[in-house]
């Protein structure tokens, strides 16, 4: 029931990063498709917190979280493995499309020589 306060908290990390990095100027490919994380990020944390309160494990009233008890150990597994999955995807992504991009450049030197 906690386990979408573990993206959470990564959106709000990257935005920052995002908003700081946004006012130089960087060739780093990843900080460049940051957004595309921070956008999976709040998205998935969205629906999550949105499908806990549908089922009633988010109530507005304290303590909050229906299931307090296990909460921090919820966060421990399956918020960090959600976190770094969604991650990951998007590195492969970002990785893919950034290898994609150069191959046309690469074709072109080639059949010059």
């Amino acid at each position: 029931m906690a386990c979408f306060l573990v993206p959470t908290t990564e959106a709000i990390v990257t935005t920052i990063v995002k908003k700081t990095t946004d006012k130089k100027e960087t060739h780093n490919p990843f900080i460049k498709r940051l957004n595309w994380l921070n956008n999976m990020l709040w998205g998935g944390s969205a629906l999550l917190a949105f499908e806990h309160v549908w089922h009633g494990e988010i109530v507005p009233w304290a303590p909050f979280l229906t299931n307090g008890v296990s909460a921090v150990q919820e966060m421990a597994t399956a918020g960090v493995a959600m976190a770094a999955a969604v991650t990951a995807v998007w590195a492969g992504v970002v990785a893919i499309t950034n290898s994609m991009a150069k191959r046309p450049t690469e074709l072109i030197k080639s059949n010059s020589q």
